[in-house]
Order: structure tokens, then sequence, then C-alpha cells
């Protein structure tokens, strides 16, 4: 069974994008092992100088590594993904790689109609970029919009479109992080791709 990190891309406590990780974590435990994590405790990212890194991300990025593959679910905040999941990725591309090459799925919910897409899109730039690498499941976009209206007290969702879209989606993303486990020909390559990226001449 595969194992998948459900990253929660918010410090909210009340986050309809953690209550969309915990439908799945629950709809599809029949298929894979999903494990949330927070990303709220995780200090303000200052670039020390020795890169020695915090004990809560070296923990965060342990677990990604030890995983098949990563869902993002972000929030839009100023059409844009919320300041704490920058910080995350910011720590966890420095002086560690955890991402490289790892299988990620990106997913989202918002209050409003657009269900986080730009938010989305530039996820989708960020987790490209040299010191994250990443492996992004394409044509993949879950776009939960009206999120407060998207679960009932059960914690399910009530659209079937919406519920058979997302079964549609984790299939392929099970399928994508077994073929992308057999894609690791230039993972050393990468890794040293990203670690020979310079944070000083930027």
């Amino acid at each position: 069974m595969k194992k998948i990190v459900g990253l929660v891309g918010t410090n909210s406590e009340h986050s309809t994008n953690r209550q969309l990780l915990q439908y799945i974590e629950k709809h599809f435990a029949q298929k894979a092992e999903v494990t949330l994590v927070e990303i709220g405790n995780l200090p303000l990212f200052t670039k020390p100088t020795e890169k020695t890194l915090p004990d809560a991300v070296r923990q965060l990025a342990l677990t990604i590594e030890g995983a098949d593959g990563v869902i993002i679910s972000t929030p839009e905040y100023d059409h844009a993904i919320p300041a704490v999941l920058l910080n995350a990725l910011n720590w966890l591309s420095y002086g560690i790689y955890p991402f490289v090459d790892k299988p990620v799925m990106i997913i989202g919910a918002s209050y409003g109609t657009l269900g986080s897409s730009r938010a989305q899109a530039q996820l989708r730039q960020i987790l490209d970029a040299p010191e994250l690498k990443a492996r992004i499941m394409p044509s993949s976009e879950f776009l939960l919009s009206h999120s407060l209206q998207a679960f009932n007290e059960a914690g399910q969702l009530v659209n079937p479109d919406m519920v058979a879209q997302l079964e549609g989606l984790f299939q392929d993303f099970l399928i994508f992080m077994e073929i992308t486990s057999q894609l690791g020909n230039a993972h050393e390559v990468n890794q040293k791709l990203a670690e020979n990226v310079s944070w000083e001449n930027r």
C-alpha cells in the first residue's frame, strides 16, 4: 500500500483544506495510507548561515522522504498560496531536498468560485524550482469551490460529481507514483543540481 503525505497548506484552525485532506484520508483508506502533516508549527524562515535546521523542519523532511508521494491542499489568499506554505517550502529546500523527484498532487479548496485555481498555478511554479524539483502530476487540478457548503456534518463531500472527479484523480495519482518510482535514473544528478543552487547569487 502506498504511503502518502497529506500536507495541510495553511495554519488556520478551521480550514476546509484540512477537511478535504481528512476526507481523502478516510475515503481512500483501503487504497493508500494517507498521513496528514501540519506546517503551522514551523518557525519563520530566516536563512540561517550555517544551514542549521529546526527539528520540526528535519522531521517534516524525513516524513516526506519516507512517503511515496505528497498531496498538498492549498487555500488561496490574494491570488497566491498562504505565507505559511511558502515558509514551509523555503525550509524544505534549504540544505535538504525531500521534494526532489517526489510525486506531488496539488488540490485546493476555497470559499469562492475559483477553488484556489491561481494559488494552485503558483504552487506548481514553486515546486518546479530547481531547489525543489518535484514531479507534479500533470492535468490534475482539483478545485473545490464554495467549500463551506461542500461537506456534510459527517465530513463527507456532498457533490457526487466532485467525489467522482477526486476518485479518478486519486487513482491516477496511484499510477503516477508507480510510474515515477521507475524514473529514478537521474535522481542523484537532480539531487546534486538542487544542492548546487546558490541562494547568494540570485
